[in-house]
């Protein structure tokens, strides 16, 4: 008999895959347009230096960016852009470079989230998230 920690990981595996395979492509035609929290960060595979872009989740600060890790901290874009410590993103229709990137606090993270981003990823189970700082 499947425990509630298995079925919970297993949904979750199915909702990466769907999200992965169906709902990143729909979001990459929206991300970094004006009025979604939706930003496309380009970065470049750590071992093969392919470009990719994968549209994440931000929330904007002063100096850069809060971001969601919705899939935990173990991601290839994410350790992408930890290996290069920069990457690029494309946010309300323009590019930003972004300098540095390092684990956040998710104490410190949800409360800069709007309310409904915020109450969306505490709903998803979402507890990792990253700062990253934009150059100046």
């Amino acid at each position: 008999m499947a425990t509630n920690k298995n079925l919970l990981d297993r949904f979750r595996k199915q909702v990466r895959y769907f999200n992965k395979a169906f709902l990143n492509k729909v979001l990459g035609q929206l991300a970094g347009t004006a009025h979604v929290p939706f930003a496309m960060v380009f970065h470049q595979g750590r071992k093969t230096g392919k470009p990719y872009q994968t549209p994440i989740i931000v929330a904007p600060v002063d100096d850069g960016f809060i971001i969601a890790l919705t899939y935990g901290p173990k991601v290839d874009w994410y350790r992408n852009i930890l290996a290069a410590g920069r990457c690029r993103l494309l946010w309300h229709e323009q590019n930003i470079e972004i300098i540095n990137i390092k684990p956040m606090d998710p104490k410190l993270a949800q409360p800069v989230l709007p309310f409904f981003e915020r109450t969306f990823l505490s709903l998803l189970g979402v507890r990792d998230f990253a700062k990253m700082w934009r150059a100046n």
